[in-house]
């Protein structure tokens, strides 16, 4: 082959690039040059099977949902395996929402030239946007046609068996009765949730589900969406929004955010920012373990270090109930021990308690702090316990002047995180007495006024020599 041969297919292919992108159009604009939506690609990246966006509004939520379901019907997604001849759902809260919202986002983004057919309820399938949608065939790269049905929640629970499915994208919050029977419907294929919305609606059976993931289940995941993530939003379209809205309705339609009438306590507290991947923390942060003592109800007890900036991380926890102060204490010395935590000079591990330890019941003739203190574990019992002082000394640590927050928890502590975002307000400044073992003793150690952590510098040789002969100088010195 010669250098003009060569030229030659090397323009073919050009040209082949070039229309297969103006083929594209909006969906080969996705995601692509300078401009990047990183909480949009985590969200495709995610391998779990049950995965949810709580956005506010044009956070840019409803686009990641509409183009998941493209690219797992056309068989081109970036980071899962494909398949041909795919069958999922987009389901809607009602018709108009699914042709205003839903639809019109698949419309955007789907290609005209992929389309094999359309199926129409309402209006004529050559002007689909106008209309409503029943199923849309999509044509497959590995061969075949794929389809997307619509389905809208107000149709009721019955209009969603039967089938089974490849995925099923949810367009905001949808009834538990209809979730529940896409669950089912992606049973079969163990195919994928995915779920776009607007927590608009509360503390709801999603909040506990699926951003509490109170089941512990391994194939939940979630995350939030604001409008400083969307890159494409200008500061000040953000400025101009932010100042229609109030404060309870900011945390909605702004950060994605649930929300409940009384309030939660700690609003400032973000999975996304607080959360962090567990690290080796070095010896020299090891502060101190705090604990809320319970007996048949659990006692929460985590590990506090502090880094040499004075950033608090909570590294540990141990969380249970029904166990006696036995096996509390054999349990913190063996997390103690796997952390290599520090001890006293009598080998004794070291811990705030609530004073209530220090009472002795009819049932026992040693307090609580004094059974601790027989299993080498010395508590003190001296903590501030001003519920409303400590709860504004934490929503400090939570969000400095300067936007960064000063405290962060090891994605290990599942308790205190799901505490953290199920702590609501009661009736004037007190919080509902209920799950807040955690939260107790976070107080306890906040209000403790954590110290940044000193540097322990290894003395060299020299060092050490010249340190020895300035005390022999400084006896000299005085008598002159």
């Amino acid at each position: 082959m010669n250098r003009e041969e060569i030229l030659n297919r090397i323009a073919l292919i050009d040209g082949e690039l070039k229309r297969r992108r103006a083929e594209s159009g909006e969906l080969d604009k996705y995601n692509k040059g300078r401009k990047k939506h990183k909480k949009q690609l985590a969200f495709h990246k995610c391998k779990k099977r049950n995965r949810w966006v709580f956005g506010g509004n044009r956070s840019g939520k409803t686009e990641c949902g509409a183009v998941e379901a493209i690219w797992i019907l056309r068989g081109v997604h970036p980071y899962r395996k494909n398949r041909k001849d795919v069958f999922g759902w987009a389901v809607s809260l009602s018709q108009q929402v699914q042709r205003d919202v839903a639809q019109s986002k698949i419309l955007k983004y789907l290609p005209k030239s992929w389309i094999a057919d359309i199926t129409m309820l309402s209006g004529r399938k050559d002007a689909p946007a106008s209309g409503i949608i029943d199923q849309i065939k999509i044509k497959n790269v590995f061969g075949g046609i794929s389809t997307l049905g619509f389905k809208s929640c107000d149709q009721g629970r019955e209009k969603f068996q039967g089938s089974s499915l490849d995925f099923v994208w949810l367009d905001e919050e949808p009834p538990k009765d209809v979730y529940e029977e896409c669950l089912m419907r992606v049973m079969d294929k163990r195919g994928d949730i995915f779920g776009t919305m607007t927590p608009l609606k509360g503390e709801t059976f999603i909040y506990n589900e699926i951003y509490l993931n109170r089941r512990k289940n391994p194939e939940v995941w979630c995350e939030f969406m604001s409008w400083e993530d969307n890159p494409y939003l200008s500061k000040k379209e953000i400025g101009m929004l932010s100042q229609s809205m109030d404060a309870a309705s900011l945390d909605s339609r702004r950060y994605g955010k649930f929300t409940r009438g009384a309030g939660l306590v700690y609003p400032e507290f973000d999975s996304a920012v607080h959360v962090i991947p567990p690290f080796p923390v070095p010896r020299e942060w090891q502060d101190v373990i705090s604990i809320d003592p319970g007996l048949n109800n659990p006692l929460s007890a985590h590990w506090y270090a502090v880094d040499w900036d004075g950033n608090v991380y909570v590294v540990a926890e141990h969380f249970a109930a029904g166990m006696d102060i036995d096996g509390h204490a054999r349990c913190i010395k063996e997390i103690s021990e796997r952390l290599g935590w520090k001890t006293d000079g009598r080998g004794r591990i070291c811990a705030l308690i609530d004073s209530a330890a220090n009472q002795r019941t009819l049932a026992s003739v040693k307090s609580v702090s004094e059974l601790f203190g027989e299993k080498g574990i010395l508590v003190n019992s001296n903590v501030n316990k001003d519920v409303f002082a400590g709860i504004c000394r934490v929503k400090e640590y939570l969000k400095r002047g300067n936007g960064k927050p000063d405290i962060y928890v090891f994605d290990t502590c599942v308790n205190m995180i799901a505490e953290f975002t199920g702590y609501f307000w009661a009736d004037g400044d007190s919080p509902v007495k209920r799950d807040d073992h955690c939260m107790d003793e976070l107080r306890y150690y906040i209000m403790n006024r954590p110290r940044p952590a000193e540097r322990e510098n290894a003395e060299s040789a020299v060092y050490a020599d010249k340190m020895r002969r300035i005390r022999r100088l400084k006896p000299r010195s005085g008598k002159s």
